[in-house]
């Protein structure tokens, strides 16, 4: 007789009362027999979780002024060293805006230059007592204002040769740039990011783990070329809005086992103990699931009587779930037969 016949007949042997009792016990005929176990703390156990590598410092690039980008020297994925020319947008207005502002503090100076002389003949006259300190004063206070026209001239100047020389969109520093979206032709805004460059140094993983999950202080990278320690480094402050997962980052402590960035790897951590108020993770068999579109919940034998419990399903194995709910780890569930029970049904139950 094959393992699935032998499961089937247990389990209409268990539901169906058909356990070589005595048939006079007016319970036997009246309450079915349910198996029930034993549910087991998680504990420490470690996991297996995917996750990929980043760099410490992931930087966007953007202009500082907008305009059509004119040439592209890089690609995606192309390590850069500080200094070097990524993207180039068209000057031409930019220069024709610094020839203005340098014609304007041309102006500036001589008008300065006029009103300075001006003021050195005033003062002579003055002297002499052929121009009135009236006139002296209006001379004096219009070279003050003529100075600060230049200095706001100088100033103006000195802005449209800054804003020539961003015209051109260089790395900061050595780095790989693990995005590049800007294409010749493309009109572009101050500001608006162009590119992202992975700093070179640290590089770090990125877990999302189930909601519920605590995230260890410590993990462990596995590679094919061997294993390196991992340690908790950020933890995001709220959960993802759609996925309802926790990011978390850890830093690669070996430097000399670094994976390429953007690579999908492999980490083991250590399940964090629940804190004191939070319901359990416990560890139960498939078969004491019981999922009827209302969600998941296990049953409980409570004075002769079945019982539902709601649960929160957290991972399934081969043979058993992972589950968070308000047990206490050795309180006992129905393991076998739960699509079969309803709220109040009176059993009997035998322990396994």
């Amino acid at each position: 007789m094959s393992g699935k016949v032998l499961i089937a007949a247990l389990l209409a042997l268990l539901l169906a009362g058909c356990s070589g009792e005595d048939s006079s016990d007016p319970r036997s005929a009246a309450a079915p027999w349910v198996l029930t176990v034993a549910v087991e703390a998680e504990g420490e156990a470690s996991r297996l979780y995917s996750a990929t590598v980043q760099a410490r410092r992931q930087v966007p690039l953007a202009f500082q002024v907008g305009g059509r980008v004119l040439e592209r020297w890089v690609d995606a994925g192309q390590v850069v060293k500080p200094g070097q020319r990524l993207l180039q947008l068209d000057p031409r207005d930019l220069r024709q805006r610094l020839q203005a502002a340098e014609a304007e503090q041309s102006a500036a100076s001589r008008a300065l230059e006029l009103q300075q002389r001006d003021l050195q003949r005033l003062r002579s006259l003055q002297g002499e007592g052929a121009v009135s300190l009236q006139a002296l004063e209006l001379a004096e206070r219009a070279t003050r204002e003529a100075q600060a026209r230049r200095r706001a001239a100088q100033a103006a100047y000195r802005e449209a040769g800054n804003a020539l020389g961003y015209a051109t969109l260089q790395a900061a520093e050595a780095g790989v740039l693990i995005e590049l979206h800007a294409e010749p032709g493309q009109v572009v805004a101050a500001g608006e990011p162009v590119a992202e460059l992975a700093v070179a140094g640290e590089r770090e993983v990125e877990v999302f783990l189930p909601e519920g999950d605590h995230p260890p202080v410590r993990g462990e990278l596995l590679l094919a070329e061997g294993r390196t320690a991992l340690t908790l480094r950020e933890i995001a402050g709220a959960a993802d809005a759609q996925s309802r997962s926790w990011r978390a980052r850890y830093r690669i402590e070996d430097p000399a086992l670094l994976p390429a960035l953007g690579s999908v790897v492999q980490v083991r951590l250590q399940q964090a103990p629940a804190g004191a108020n939070e319901a359990a993770t416990l560890r139960v068999p498939l078969g004491a699931l019981d999922e009827r579109g209302q969600g998941a919940q296990v049953w409980q034998v409570i004075e002769g009587r079945a019982t539902p419990l709601a649960v929160e399903v957290l991972a399934l194995e081969a043979e058993h779930a992972r589950i968070r709910a308000p047990l206490a780890p050795g309180a006992r569930i129905i393991a076998l037969g739960t699509h079969l029970l309803s709220p109040g049904l009176a059993v009997q139950e035998r322990s396994r």
